[in-house]
Order: C-alpha cells, then sequence, then structure tokens
C-alpha cells in the first residue's frame, strides 16, 4: 500500500506536508470521509451542476444537516458563479463534473489567503488535469478512472489546514468507523502509512502499481493530461465538422478532457420529449454495442439525453478518432425517418 501512495505522491507533485491515504469505498468513500470528518465548523459553499456534487449537497444538508449551507448551483453545460465562493466558508465541489463534462477552469478563484477548506472531488480529473495542490485541503478520487484501475478503493489527500481542523474540532455527530480520519482529537496516522481501514485485495493494489509504473515509462503527468487534451480535441475536430451534435459545455474553457458530454442539435430531436429523446439515444449507443464498437458511452442517467466519451488518458486517441464515423453511421441509421 506504501508503494501505491509513495508513487502517486511522486507521479502527481503532492507536496511532501500533504498526507495521502488509500481508503475503503472508492471516491465516494473518500468524499465522504472527508464530509463527515471535517464539516460544520464553518459555513459551507456547495457547488452543484452535475449528479455528483448534487449528492454530496444532499449528503452535507439531509444527512450532516449542516446548518449554514449555501448552494450555488447551475444547469448541465454550465457551471455556478466561482467568484460567488466566500473564502471564509469551507467549498465543496467537484474538479471535473463526469456526467455533464464541464470542469472547473483552474484553481485561481480559491482564495490564497481563505479560512475555509477547499474540499475537492477530483475522481475523473486526478491523473489527466493539473491540479493546484496549493489550494486545495482536500483532494479525492478513485484508481477507476483517469488511472485505469480496478474501483472499490479511493485516495484521500489531506493538507496541513485540513489536518490542523481534524485535530481541533470535533463533530457532534457520530462518525462511522469507516469515515473517521482522525480519533480522539489525533489524526489517524497509521491511515497515512498504509493501513487500510478494510482488508484490501493485493490483486488491487498490484494493478494499482502496475498502472502508476505504466504512467511514469510514458513520461509521466504531463503525457497523460497531454493525452487526455489530444483525445478532446480529436472530438472537437470531428464536432466542428458536425452539423447535429454539439458539446454540452457551453464554454470551451470549462470542456471537460476525460468525461467528454455531447448532445444532439437537430431540431427534430429537441422537438420531442424527454422519453422520446432517451429512447433515441439508446437505438443509437446499442447500434454500436451491438458491432463492438463502443459500449456504455450513453450520457449518465441523470444528464440530458446524449453522448458521454471517455477521454481520460488510457484511451488512444487513434481509437478516438476511428469511433467518429462510426458515431455518423449510427446516428444515419437510427434517425432514418425522422423529419429533418
Amino acid at each position: 500500500m506504501m508503494e501505491v501512495i509513495e508513487r502517486t505522491r511522486a507521479l502527481l507533485g503532492i507536496p511532501d506536508d500533504y498526507r495521502v491515504a488509500i481508503v475503503p469505498g472508492s471516491d465516494t468513500g473518500a468524499v465522504e470521509m472527508a464530509l463527515w470528518s471535517l464539516l460544520g465548523a464553518r459555513g459551507v459553499d456547495v457547488l452543484v451542476w452535475e449528479s455528483f456534487g448534487a449528492r454530496w449537497k444532499a449528503d452535507i444538508v439531509e444527512e450532516l444537516r449542516i446548518s449554514d449551507v449555501r448552494v450555488l448551483e447551475s444547469d448541465y453545460g454550465t457551471i455556478p458563479d466561482l467568484a460567488a465562493v466566500e473564502g471564509d466558508r469551507d467549498v465543496v465541489f467537484t474538479w471535473n463534473g463526469t456526467s455533464s463534462g464541464v470542469r472547473v477552469p483552474d484553481g485561481d478563484w480559491i482564495a490564497a489567503d481563505r479560512q475555509g477548506l477547499a474540499i475537492c472531488d477530483a475522481t475523473s480529473a486526478a491523473f489527466a488535469m493539473e491540479l493546484p495542490w496549493d489550494k486545495l485541503d482536500v483532494v479525492t478520487w478513485s484508481w477507476q478512472k483517469a488511472l485505469g484501475g480496478e474501483a472499490a478503493h479511493g485516495t484521500i489527500v489531506v493538507s496541513p489546514r485540513a489536518v490542523a481542523r481534524l485535530e481541533s474540532y470535533a463533530p457532534s455527530r457520530p462518525i462511522p468507523r469507516l469515515f473517521r480520519l482522525a480519533a480522539s482529537g489525533r489524526l489517524n496516522e497509521e491511515l497515512f502509512r498504509g493501513l487500510a481501514l478494510n482488508t484490501p485485495s493485493l490483486l488491487c493494489v498490484e494493478d494499482a502499481i502496475d498502472a502508476l509504473k505504466w504512467a511514469d515509462t510514458i513520461g509521466g503527468l504531463a503525457t497523460l493530461i497531454g493525452r487526455s487534451e489530444a483525445n478532446l480535441a480529436a472530438i472537437a475536430n470531428w464536432v466542428a465538422r458536425t452539423d447535429w451534435v454539439a458539446f454540452l459545455a457551453t464554454d470551451p474553457g470549462t470542456r471537460s478532457s476525460t468525461s467528454i458530454c455531447l448532445h444532439i442539435v437537430a431540431p427534430w430531436f429537441a422537438a420531442q420529449n424527454h422519453a422520446g429523446r432517451g429512447a433515441f439515444m439508446g437505438r443509437l449507443v446499442g447500434l454500436l454495442a451491438d458491432e463492438g464498437v463502443a459500449y456504455d458511452i450513453n450520457g449518465h442517467r441523470d444528464a440530458p439525453p446524449g453522448l458521454r466519451i471517455w477521454g481520460g488518458p488510457t484511451v488512444e486517441t487513434g481509437d478516438i478518432e476511428a469511433l467518429a464515423p462510426w458515431l455518423e453511421w449510427a446516428f444515419a441509421k437510427t434517425s432514418a425517418g425522422m423529419v429533418t
């Protein structure tokens, strides 16, 4: 476990004074660990522009029942007003909206002199996007997403500021054992020395080590980011010459390079009800699956009907380029007879 932690720290450039731990429950477990252990000392701003941010909002408001919560929300394809986030409050947000294809453009909106903690769900951003560690106090992800590993384990990174919160603030609520980052007013040091709170599969651990070694051999983080950005560029080139599809993200500066989300802009498609659009997309992606071309590229169930194409660094750009003609074929076949 310590080899995974040390390789992860080196590959991502995590500062030496930040703590790294592997925890159960994938990214969800890591995020919940942060929310249950840290929130309540200050007011909380929650950013919501897709389904996963909405889940964290629900947990904060309905389960933890934090009394002072501001929800900064926007529709799929857009992002809330980042300038509205207040530095004296904690902020909880996803770096990359996996179900909407919208990412924050940078960390400039997070105050350097903030009093609150910046808690970031980075599960489809880590290993594929640059993360400004000095602006982030808690960062979580799973091996599943951009690293391409097994999904059951999560990673949590905590800054010295987050450690100080853990050792100075004890929530009044009971905290399940799997979510305890601290005990008796002290950080759980064993957790950050590779002791898992559950019994991990060493096959999963070895798989993560192999993925991290592969990342090193191809050039490290810069190459991983470059591969993902090249995949986004390939999709953008196709979208630019295709009249029936567009990015769900309205601002090019916020388009995800990993969870690339598209929607259909043909007028007859927009005229259908939600169920009709969903059925159309089901038939389209079903054709691709039947041909063995692509699997699981339908939009997320909570998102507007459309396509969601994974463009993480484990995907070859040539495969993304080869997908485009198949998308055109499937669209033409599915839309045959539709009013245009």
